[in-house]
């Protein structure tokens, strides 16, 4: 996927899909994202700890998984756009080695606040890892 210079709110409809982002799950992107949330719980970086509690393999935590919805939407919004309010829910965990595929869709549009909802999710082999929805704010032109 490619950053956008801007989403306007006049240019979108409610059904529009978000094109799809394809993310690569690394051992050094679940690591990284504890470490840089200060997230220390050793199944997050550590396999031997995470092995002992039943999972084959580190695992990514929660406030990853929240940057890299954030990371999609701003993606396919543009810089211009303000996050008003984001809701997700956690399903399959994400291990190293698979890969996550975002979709998303427009599901309200609100032109009296200029705001649209999307509703997306992230997709592993295993199901789905994240399902949500983010209230955007676009601008006008």
């Amino acid at each position: 996927m490619t950053l956008n210079k801007s989403v306007t709110f006049g240019g979108v409809a409610l059904g529009d899909e978000l094109p799809k982002c394809h993310v690569p799950i690394t051992t050094t992107l679940i690591t990284a994202g504890a470490i840089a949330t200060r997230d220390y719980f050793p199944g997050h970086h550590d396999k031997d700890a995470a092995q002992a509690l039943g999972s084959p393999h580190v695992f990514m935590n929660i406030l990853t998984t929240s940057a890299l919805v954030q990371r999609y939407v701003e993606d396919w919004a543009g810089p211009a756009c303000r996050f008003v309010d984001m809701q997700i829910k956690l399903g399959v965990p994400n291990y190293p080695g698979d890969e996550m595929v975002f979709s998303g869709e427009i599901t309200a549009v609100d032109e009296d606040k200029q705001q649209i909802e999307v509703t997306l999710k992230g997709k592993n082999s295993m199901g789905n890892h994240v399902n949500g929805s983010v209230l955007l704010r676009l601008p006008l032109q």
